[in-house]
């Protein structure tokens, strides 16, 4: 399901710039986080106590800027690349950004895997170097960018801030609430693209020749994102940010599948074949979950302070029985302990 919202926002922004000549990667994600600011930071703001908008911005403020920070950039690198880099590159350095994920996961997140879970995390990747191998038999390599090196930089970057942002996601989910990482995100993210959008883009958007089909186009997009937003954290929450990284990049392929019909890509048995090996390495790397490693426990001090020694001295005078003495008219002294 997430491969598809991909696919969707995939084939409607190739239709905007190949059809209409629309490039806006930011105004496009602007209208993304906008819709969830709408949506998830308007339930923050009718929350009250400590899960409230407030308390939220009181206490992590500053963690969640740098967070839809890395998103903004992350999403804006990748397209961007696009100008630089061919095709190949982009899918190819694109999955860069799943051993960042777990390098990350490790360390952050402590999780441990298995040697499964390499092997499968391989099997994946191949099925992307075969999807790349079909993509250059079918002839889609005819553009070698403008500047490669540029372009490949954009993409290693951008996939090492969407593991970034993918580890948070994973944390916040996991540990806080899905609503205050979407609510969050999708304010930051509104305002940190929105500034870059009036810098970068202002001349693009001024330049659109604006009918029904670009706009249902852009509101195509802006529901795929919408919906890919809301429902990946609930997949990573009963997962990991890595296995979802795995499964997406079946998304590649769908959007190969419509491109058959909507751009007439010509059609190779090797779309097939990586499309059953990365499933194959999907399914592999889920039959077997990861661990958590346990925090490790500090030692106790063996040695008795003055504290420790006072503390033990009170617990033996609280342990002694009491003893009472009565006099009677007989001066019979009589002893009894409780």
């Amino acid at each position: 399901m997430l491969s598809l919202f991909i696919c969707g926002t995939a084939v409607t922004s190739q239709y905007l710039a190949e059809q209409y000549q629309v490039n806006t990667p930011m105004f496009q994600s602007f209208i993304n986080y906008s819709l969830l600011l709408l949506v998830y930071t308007t339930m923050l703001a009718f929350r009250t106590g400590n899960d409230s908008l407030w308390q939220i911005l009181k206490q992590r403020w500053w963690k969640y800027i740098f967070l839809g920070l890395a998103d903004v950039e992350a999403n804006y690198m990748i397209v961007k690349a696009y100008q630089y880099t061919t095709l190949t590159s982009v899918q190819l350095l694109d999955c860069f950004g799943i051993p960042v994920l777990m390098a990350l996961s490790w360390f952050i997140l402590r999780a441990r895997y298995r040697l499964i879970h390499f092997l499968a995390v391989a099997i994946c990747l191949l099925g992307v170097g075969t999807m790349v191998g079909a993509d250059i038999l079918a002839g889609r390599q005819d553009s070698e960018g403008s500047d490669v090196v540029i372009g490949d930089v954009l993409v290693l970057l951008g996939a090492s801030l969407y593991a970034i942002s993918n580890v948070s996601e994973e944390y916040i989910v996991k540990n806080l609430s899905r609503v205050e990482f979407l609510g969050m995100v999708g304010l930051f993210g509104t305002i940190i693209s929105g500034l870059q959008l009036a810098i970068v883009e202002h001349r693009e958007i001024m330049r659109i020749q604006w009918n029904w089909k670009i706009a249902l186009l852009f509101t195509v997009f802006a529901l795929c994102m919408f919906a890919l937003y809301s429902f990946m954290p609930v997949v990573i929450k009963v997962t990991s940010a890595t296995s979802v990284n795995l499964g997406i990049l079946t998304a590649d392929l769908y959007s190969l599948f419509f491109g058959l019909f909507l751009f007439f890509y010509k059609f190779s048995g090797l779309y097939i074949l990586s499309f059953v090996i990365i499933m194959v390495g999907f399914i592999l790397y889920c039959s077997t979950p990861t661990r958590t490693a346990e925090p490790t426990a500090l030692p106790q001090p063996r040695s008795t302070g003055l504290d420790n020694a006072a503390l033990k001295l009170e617990e033996n005078d609280s342990e002694t029985p009491a003893v009472t003495v009565q006099f009677t008219r007989g001066e019979t002294v009589v002893v009894s302990t409780d």
